[in-house]
């Protein structure tokens, strides 16, 4: 086992780390930019660094800096969180020349996953099921319109390379995709340094479900179940549950058996995420692989008794899987996670600022996972989310039940956060009903205005 290990994150995540490890036996190192100086995980870390100042490019994503940190420190392994470094296979492979362990997949690993027409390929030939689509890389517009005509419109064009809504067009008719191929590819190599596209099948209102992984240095591969991920506002994620109220227990099974094969076959090591889109017959067709752990690893962590960041880290050192686990994969009760974020509910506008008042939630099934305090200050320059509150239940509607009494409890002052636009969500029939899709939050926000 490790003797210390370097946390490349900030915030709450930073912090779930510092946790694992402390139940571990495991000495930690923090890093910081300026504008973290008094976070809490620079607090409960047994170390700390400065690693710049606040913009994340010149902090918390200069590779230099973080590698210089974990070899002054000593410490021998680092866990990139998610976000910033998490899924950087040039920072995985600089760890891997500086004799220091990256707590995530190898390096090859997350550069094939990173190409998602890569990941699509592998899925395909392993049998899971993908979205009729383009068979490699599009070389120009031309090509696009031809293919469109082929598998039907409407249809979606991808960034290869892309994350986060960036680089994708709908194309709804032939006559404007030529220029939509032309924006998606400019935003594409924007975001991304890489403008290649890729196109899929589009699935109209669909469900948005994944399945977490965990795999270890010995061919082990586990399915820990999937999550629904369905509300989200522009691509992000609002809420999620686990399992999902859409999947039964022989789908779950046979996407599992599906995906064990792939990614043994792929050669995939530690956590990840294998995210699906599921049409309104029910049926599930592969999109993408987070090769890191997920913002809601905790509704997993709830329903199957797994602590996932401390797999992680066993895994890294070289445990089996069957010796972590310790038997099959059971799933019990229902776990939701509500997305607390520092933006106005209303026109989800930033409001970065000093947190005046703070009380956190409790009692029986309540998590909250956070680096708030109260007169701590939640900066501008980093993601808008400020903490997870996650409630289990022995089943759904106890889950809710839970979750909406701690979202009442849950206060906090001198900002605005989103948690007014949880409890509509959680006061909604349809929500209730778990009858929703992708588009739903947009038109839930939007009924709400009026």
């Amino acid at each position: 086992m490790f003797q210390k290990i370097l946390i490349a994150n900030r915030g709450e995540i930073a912090l779930r780390v510092i946790c694992a490890c402390k139940e571990l036996g495991i000495r930690t190192v923090a890093v910081y930019s300026e504008a973290d100086r008094h976070s809490l995980h620079v607090r409960f870390a047994d170390e700390a660094v400065c690693i710049g100042p606040a913009k994340s490019a010149r902090s918390y994503l200069d590779i230099p800096s973080v590698i210089s940190a974990a070899e002054i420190t000593n410490a021998t392994a680092i866990h990139p969180g998610y976000g910033f470094l998490s899924e950087n296979a040039d920072f995985a492979e600089v760890c891997q020349m500086s004799g220091i362990t990256f707590i995530g997949p190898k390096p090859d690993v997350i550069k094939t996953m990173g190409q998602k027409q890569l990941a699509r390929e592998a899925m395909k030939a392993a049998g899971v099921p993908t979205l009729p689509g383009s068979d490699g890389i599009l070389a120009s517009a031309e090509e696009a319109v031809a293919l469109a005509g082929k598998i039907g419109l409407p249809v979606m064009l991808k960034a290869s390379a892309g994350g986060g809504g960036r680089g994708m067009r709908i194309v709804r008719t032939a006559e404007e995709l030529p220029n939509l191929f032309a924006q998606a590819s400019a935003e594409a190599a924007a975001a991304f340094s890489c403008g290649d596209l890729y196109m899929e099948k589009l699935v109209e209102n669909p469900r948005h479900i994944e399945f977490q992984v965990l795999a270890d240095l010995h061919g082990n591969v586990e399915i820990l179940g999937e999550r629904e991920c369905s509300l989200q506002r522009r691509h992000q994620k609002v809420l999620e549950e686990a399992p999902s109220p859409s999947v039964s227990p022989e789908l779950r099974k046979e996407i599992a058996d599906g995906l064990r094969k792939a990614m043994r076959d792929i050669g995939y090591t530690n956590a990840g995420t294998v995210e699906f889109l599921m049409d309104q017959t029910g049926k599930l067709y592969f999109i993408e692989v987070n090769a890191r752990v997920q913002v809601e690893h905790p509704v997993t962590e709830f329903v199957t008794g797994i602590d996932i960041v401390k797999s992680q880290i066993r895994v890294a050192s070289g445990e089996k899987l069957p010796d972590i686990i310790g038997g099959p994969i059971t799933l019990r009760g229902h776990a939701i996670e509500c997305r607390i974020n520092a933006e106005h509910p209303e026109t989800f506008a930033p409001s970065p600022g000093r947190i005046t008042a703070l009380n956190l939630p409790g009692g029986i099934g309540i998590r909250v996972d956070t680096g708030a305090y109260t007169d701590g200050v939640i900066p501008p320059y980093y993601d808008s989310m400020i903490a997870k509150l996650i409630a289990y239940g022995g089943d759904r509607q106890e889950a809710i039940s839970r979750m909406a009494r701690a979202l009442d409890m849950f206060v906090i002052e001198g900002i605005h956060t989103t948690i007014p636009l949880h409890q509509r969500i959680l006061a909604d029939p349809e929500f209730h009903a778990g009858q929703f899709h992708t588009n739903y939050l947009a038109k839930f926000t939007t009924n709400a205005k009026k």
